[in-house]
């Protein structure tokens, strides 16, 4: 297939063909239609981390759940310097599948919190890849994980945007959390959130820890959701 006739949609999939064989201390990179295959499976689900016990757990709980041994016993400037290693490293990676596919877009690092983040501006034609609920963009972003993880030989939490969709779904689900805990504050009583992926329950959780409220996640697979709790 010529560069000009690529797509983002044949990139995703295509794209990991390239990865390197598995290494001792790294995972092998899915193949290709197996890496999309997965992203469809669970359309919102933003991080490729498997779900929580089905016992109610805090959200400090939760939040340990997602971290990994190389982020142990790590000082605030190692992490730092981990996550923009991490984001330079899936830049790379991602603008090469730009140049195979002949788009234009300015990349955009940062780390925010714990995650490096990468934004994909300006390239039209990449916003079709969030549609309808981002399969794609999660499929690429699986991609730009297991690049990472090819490299430096731990997994990467890495955040991957495009037009800021993702952007503007954590701040729908901070504006739900808010009313929830509006409502919560108001009835004295739990109020339960519809059922989450991980990602959007850890948005949930850090709004009612802002407030000063307690948040625990419940139910089991796709039921799982969160209960903000009123002040006791």
């Amino acid at each position: 297939m010529n560069a000009n006739d690529a797509t983002p949609e044949s990139v995703a999939e295509d794209s990991a063909a390239a990865q390197p064989v598995e290494t001792e201390g790294t995972a092998a990179p899915q193949a290709p239609a197996d890496a999309a295959a997965a992203a469809a499976d669970s359309a919102d689900a933003e991080a490729p981390i498997p779900d929580a016990a089905a016992s109610p757990e805090s959200a400090g709980a939760e939040d340990r759940t997602e971290e990994t041994e190389d982020e142990a016993g790590e000082s605030a400037e190692e992490r730092l310097q981990r996550l923009e290693e991490e984001g330079d490293i899936a830049a790379d990676y991602l603008e090469e599948l730009l140049d195979i596919s002949d788009l234009d877009g300015d990349i955009d690092i940062d780390v925010d919190g714990d995650r490096a983040s990468v934004e994909i501006r300006g390239a039209d034609q990449l916003a079709r890849l969030n549609r309808p609920k981002g399969e794609l963009l999660d499929a690429l972003q699986e991609l730009a994980r297991l690049a990472v993880q090819t490299r430096t030989g731990h997994r990467s939490r890495l955040m991957l945007d495009i037009g800021g969709f993702r952007a503007e779904h954590k701040g729908n689900l901070e504006e739900l959390a808010a009313t929830a805990i509006a409502e919560a504050k108001e009835a004295g009583t739990p109020v339960p959130l519809r059922p989450m992926n991980p990602f959007e329950r850890k948005v949930v959780h850090d709004v009612a820890k802002r407030e000063g409220l307690r948040s625990e996640s419940d139910g089991d697979g796709k039921s799982r959701h969160v209960v903000i709790y009123p002040a006791s």
